[in-house]
Formats: structure tokens, sequence, C-alpha cells
């Protein structure tokens, strides 16, 4: 296991490279822990995969350097870098036994027979393919053979970390979950650590100790999923994290104390609008969660039209019109409310002022 630091870390597949959009990796400083379990997430082409890649050796950066526990890596092969990778499709081998599979990357750096047998089966265990260590891989479905290919980047003890490139997208919905808590418990076991990339934010949220949220090759945010939920520091990652994301509103100053959202004025600390002055447009955020709905007027409450009431079970989800803004609030399963005239209550700790899509603290 290693510490992963990133100095200095950009890509550009041109030369000279002078404006941000020539970076496919815009420049980055990271240092992630060993031991840690990390979430690279954002859509697709926002440069996770490029991200791992470098990590991994398999794509050399154009500026910066890869450092594992301090030592520089940025020109040493993939196979010098002591690291296991698991891809997006299993890569096993069809003619072997589920058992032979595990066992092949312990062979191949000639550990004794005794050692790599122990190994194999406290794997198997923890994927839960003991019944199957003698049967052949290749009649095995594809849920099947991307949990070998999860036990042959889980079976080495020595890797400086474990890179996971979308390693669920073959699976079956019911059945990742399943992996995912799999993966999280043998996180706490074996203490390895381990990097996953994800355009899914419940994979990611689920998975990881920490986030890495990516849009147009450039972290917008590294944290908690907690951190990333309630603090988020850019209007994206209130919008792609969250069902639904964070409201965003549009809005001017209105004096020392407020904000003007058509006809519509919100009370805001005045330091923020002070700190927010000549930064860029202003946008109000609220997640669902934290928007106030109702149709019964409360204290701070401001009026709106309650559109629709989606029922989905264990939550409902309302949508409502203020001024010319329209927002979604998520209310418990037993929350009574229904179409019509509406109030909605901004909570103060809870609504985050936007300048130039930053957060304003």
């Amino acid at each position: 296991m290693a510490r992963i630091e990133l100095d200095g870390l950009a890509h550009a597949y041109r030369p000279n490279p002078q404006r941000p959009d020539d970076y496919a990796l815009r420049p980055m400083t990271m240092t992630w822990q060993d031991g840690g379990a990390y979430a690279l997430l954002g859509p697709s082409g926002c440069g996770k995969t490029t991200l791992l890649n470098i990590i991994s050796g398999l794509v050399r950066p154009s500026h910066g350097r890869v450092l594992f526990d301090g030592r520089d890596v940025t020109d040493v092969p993939t196979e010098g870098r002591n690291i296991a990778q698991v891809f997006q499709f299993p890569v096993i081998y069809d003619t072997m036994t589920v058992h032979d599979n595990l066992a092949f990357p312990l062979r191949n750096r000639r550990l004794p027979e005794p050692e790599v047998r122990s190994r194999v089966q406290q794997v198997a265990e923890l994927l839960e393919l003991t019944p199957d260590l003698r049967t052949r891989a290749s009649g095995l479905s594809a849920d099947m053979k991307q949990k070998i290919s999860l036990g042959r980047g889980l079976v080495r003890k020595d890797v400086a970390a474990i890179l996971f490139d979308e390693p669920l997208t073959v699976i079956d919905p019911h059945l990742k979950w399943q992996l995912r808590s799999k993966l999280k418990q043998i996180h706490h076991e074996l203490k390895l650590s381990l990097i996953y990339v994800t355009h899914d934010q419940v994979e990611a949220l689920t998975f990881a100790d920490q986030v890495v949220l990516m849009q147009g090759g450039a972290v917008m945010q590294s944290g908690t999923p907690q951190a990333l939920f309630e603090e988020p520091e850019h209007t994206f990652v209130g919008y792609f994290i969250g069902s639904p994301g964070m409201n965003l509103l549009v809005c001017t100053q209105a004096g020392e104390g407020s904000v003007q959202m058509g006809s519509v004025q919100l009370p805001v600390e005045p330091h923020l609008l002070e700190r927010a002055r000549g930064q860029g447009e202003l946008q109000l955020g609220i997640r669902p969660e934290f928007l106030g709905c109702s149709n019964v007027q409360e204290p701070d409450s401001l009026p709106a039209t309650i559109e629709r009431v989606d029922d989905l079970g264990n939550y409902k989800i309302v949508t409502a019109t203020l001024g010319e803004h329209t927002l979604k609030a998520k209310l418990s399963e037993d929350a009574q409310i229904t179409p019509g005239s509406g109030w909605l209550s901004f909570p103060p700790g809870n609504t985050k002022l936007y300048a130039g899509e930053r957060i304003v603290r």
C-alpha cells in the first residue's frame, strides 16, 4: 500500500497548451493517504480514466509528477509500480478454474503454494466464490466473471494500490449494491488503498471515504460524501450530487442584506454579499432535502405555487414555482401536501450563496 501524491499534475494531448480548454486534465495537486478508499466521480469524458491511467503508468502525464510514498514514479512503467487494476469488463482466463484465476497473480510472483491457497481461500470467501473454486471460468455468467476479476485485484497483499475503472458496469443492478458492500467490507478488513472510477454518484458516495468530483478535466471538489452533499463548493457539485440536484436560483443584490429573485426578496448575510461583489453572477443554492415546503404559511416563508406532488413510496418530490423559478422539495412520505397555493422556506444554514459558480463563505 502507498500514499499517492499528484504534484502539479496535468495532461494535454496537444503541444504547448495555453488555455484551460487545451488540457485533458487541468493542473492539480492532491495527496491520497495510504489505506484510503477514494472515488473519482464525474460524467463521461471528464478525465477520470485518464487520471487513473496516469496513476497506473499506462499514460505518462505531460506535466507534473506522480509519487508513491515520496518516490517519483512518473517515468516508471506499470509493471514497476506494484499496482493492480480492475477494468470495466472482466479480464480473466476462461480456460482456468476460478481458483487458478485467483491464484495466477500470486503464482506469477512465485509465492509458496500454501500461501497461495490460503490467500485464494480468504478472497473467495469475501466474494462468496468458494463453491465455484473448481469451476472453469468459461461457463460462468458476466457477473461471476467480474467477481473473479475483482478477486484477482484483491488477492495480492503487497500492492501499492488497487485501481477500479467502473468495475460494476456489467453487473446486474440488483447485485451492484451487494458488491459495493463487499468492497467496503474488504477495504475495512484488508486496509488496502483503493481508487474507484465511476460516473454513478451512488457507487461513489457509498464506497468511498473521499470523493474527487471532476468536470472538464478539472477537480471541482474533493472531500467526504457528507461535505460534497452539505457544502458543495461549486454549482456543478450541487447539481451533480443529489437526486434531485441542488436548486439554483439566479439573483441580484437588492441591498446590504438581501437578494432579489424576480419579484421575490430573500435575506442574505451582508458579509457574504460584500465578498461576492465583483465575483460574477450570483446564485442561491438549496438542496431539495432542506427546502421547506407546505400548504400552510410558516414564519419567514415565501408564497409559491405547488405545481405537482410525486409520491415515490418512501418520500415525496414536490415541484413548486417561486416567481420565475421552478424548485424541487424532497419531503417525507407522510407529508401532507397538495397542489395549489403553498409556501417555501429557506433555512439560512442550508442556503448557500454562489458568485461566478463558486461558493461564497
